[in-house]
């Protein structure tokens, strides 16, 4: 809040260039929240918002020893104004041709390449701001080797994968003593569909985004981070990177599982045809996100194992216990268990949240079921 009570307005959004690498629903859902929000095209210093020292910091470099940095408004030491910033530029990187081609075609992105293009790779990243790697969890550490030779010191390199821990290793490993300039994230939301062509422009509008800062990350890399998704309308959250495999094992990865398990049950149970065309709301309810990418959650399965395999179990025994209930005809045990659960549900339901009126349902159906599609 301001002075006068008033909701403080975030800091403009500037940047030179930004590398979105994966033009699919989720990176090309944020370049197009970015144009939206009119920060793609404005002019300036695109640090301006945090003063010279943090820009130093970010940089790795000693502000003093640089002479600090223009905003923009102000007057060289010759008493000249300094050159205007480049316009913000936003480009796409893609496995296909055909995926950035799109890109630019929708006005999505700028310009592009793909990743084994080595040229266009160099030119994509030369003066980068901030890369963001939107691609499937299992893709990183192949992308972070092929753009290291090309990544200039003042990058700051993030993500927006669905596990955490398993990337920082990757990043790691391949960025070696520049790890501080990557800052993991992840944005939590989705669609059903995926592809360059269901990126929206409100994917992100009062949705979550969690950041797992690293010890080595300077504040302002983190904050740059931040900036950039509470301009596409997010909410900022920060936890480690086990509290975050923890608790999206349970409440995303567990229920993602399941769903593709129940169809693939009734697949393989007799007469599937007939229990198919009999399904109603309650299968398609459950049964929603299993019309999610494939490879997409089969890498974040195998990343996330240890901590899924925990809520599998934990699961497990929960069906346990309901099944001797059912056997033993203990309708009471039954009642306890649905009840408990119905009451835990509707509290989780109303609770308000921004953007959605209260007691009601986030408004875009697919939050969370297709991640990093391209």
């Amino acid at each position: 809040m301001d002075a006068e009570g008033q909701e403080a307005q975030p800091a403009p959004f500037r940047f030179g260039k930004i590398v979105i690498c994966g033009v699919g629903l989720i990176g090309g859902s944020l370049a197009r929240a970015l144009r939206r929000a009119g920060r793609a095209d404005e002019l300036g210093d695109p640090y301006s918002a945090y003063g010279a020292a943090p820009l130093a910091e970010a940089r790795g470099v000693n502000s003093a020893a640089s002479g600090g940095v223009n905003s923009g408004a102000s007057s060289d030491a010759a008493g000249k104004s300094p050159p205007a910033a480049p316009r913000g530029e936003i480009v796409g990187v893609g496995r296909g041709m055909a995926a950035v081609e799109r890109a630019i075609q929708l006005g999505v992105v700028d310009s592009g390449c793909t990743f084994d293009d080595v040229a266009g790779l160099a030119r994509a990243l030369d003066g980068a701001d901030l890369v963001v790697i939107a691609t499937p969890v299992a893709q990183t550490r192949a992308l972070l080797d092929v753009m290291i030779p090309h990544l200039q010191l003042q990058t700051i390199v993030t993500d927006a994968g669905s596990t955490k821990s398993d990337v920082i290793a990757a990043a790691r490993a391949s960025l070696g003593s520049r790890i501080k300039q990557f800052v993991p994230a992840h944005p939590i939301a989705g669609r059903e569909l995926s592809g360059i062509d269901a990126a929206i422009e409100d994917l992100y509008d009062g949705r979550n985004v969690v950041l797992c800062p690293l010890p080595e990350n300077p504040e302002a890399s983190v904050a740059r981070v931040e900036a950039m998704w509470q301009a596409s309308g997010a909410r900022l959250h920060r936890m480690n990177a086990h509290q975050h495999d923890t608790v999206f094992a349970s409440v995303s990865h567990l229920p993602h599982l399941l769903s593709f398990a129940l169809v693939d049950q009734i697949l393989d149970s007799a007469e599937a045809g007939l229990k198919f065309s009999f399904a109603a709301g309650g299968f398609r309810d459950f049964t929603r996100i299993a019309a999610s990418s494939p490879e997409m959650w089969r890498d974040i399965f195998l990343a996330n194992r240890q901590a899924l395999l925990a809520e599998l179990d934990g699961y497990t025994a929960v069906l346990a216990r309901l099944r001797a209930a059912i056997e033993a005809g203990d309708g009471n045990r039954l009642a306890d268990v649905f009840s408990r659960a119905r009451d835990a549900r509707q509290r989780w339901s109303d609770r308000p949240e921004p953007g959605v009126a209260a007691g009601g349902e986030a408004h875009r159906a697919g939050g969370g079921a297709n991640k990093t599609g391209e």
